[in-house]
């Protein structure tokens, strides 16, 4: 089945940095494109950061230039780099299958990100 892990949140000043992390089990990693969403309280969930499967990378506006995506096809791991971390970046982050749709898709518990100073 289907197990996504998302680790590395944490509270940080405006400015600041973080790493988050995912582990994926029960898919065809390598032959997945990847994505990092992420939730802001009372908001839909969004895509922030796509990864295809030969590495091309693709962001949402507001983040680009400040976020990277990295995939790790041999531990089945995907990350995201965040730099200059803003309030408006407060939000659960999440893993998934580039595409993924709410509710039907499953997805892991996330990892809250809070950017406050």
């Amino acid at each position: 089945q289907v197990q996504l892990v998302e680790s590395g949140g944490g509270f940080v000043q405006p400015g600041g940095s973080l790493t988050l992390s995912c582990e994926a089990s029960g898919i065809a990693f390598s032959g997945t494109d990847m994505a990092w969403y992420r939730q802001a309280p009372g908001k839909l969930r969004e895509s922030v950061a796509v990864i295809t499967t030969r590495g091309t990378t693709n962001y949402m506006n507001s983040v680009k230039g400040r976020f990277t995506i990295a995939r790790d096809n041999i531990q089945n791991t995907v990350s995201l780099r965040m730099l200059g971390l803003q309030p408006e970046d407060t939000a659960v982050y999440y893993c998934n299958k580039a595409g993924a749709r709410v509710p039907q898709d499953y997805w892991g518990q996330g990892t809250h990100v809070t950017v406050s100073s």
